[in-house]
């Protein structure tokens, strides 16, 4: 199992920006990376993802704002998150495939309007 360690979470006012990191430990490969958020009484969602090459992938409420990156040499993903709304408001959780789906511990997002 890999574990993740993430940082970047905060309070920001609506229409600024916040960047999220998720460091992976461990020499693994990791296939798969991304990042799920959840609001109070509501499902867990997928907010965006990256292959191992690269190739990223957006929820559409975020498509445009969002920008999701990843250093392979040092098994992080990041989350840039411009033009926040206050429906951005949740946690976030960091993941990572292996053979298996490993979960970060979540980190909260408050965005006040």
């Amino acid at each position: 199992q890999v574990q993740l360690v993430e940082s970047g979470g905060g309070l920001v006012h609506a229409g600024g920006s916040l960047r999220l990191s998720c460091a992976a430990s461990g020499s693994i490969s990791i296939n798969a990376m991304g990042w799920y958020r959840q609001a109070p009484g509501k499902q867990r969602d997928l907010v965006a993802s990256i292959t191992s090459s690269g190739s990223p992938h957006y929820s559409d409420s975020v498509k445009g704002r969002f920008a999701i990156s990843r250093d392979n040499a040092k098994n992080t993903v990041y989350l840039v998150m411009n033009s926040l709304k206050p429906e951005d408001t949740a946690v976030y959780y960091c993941y990572a495939n292996t053979q298996i789906t490993s979960w970060g511990q979540g980190t909260q997002v408050t965005v006040s309007s």
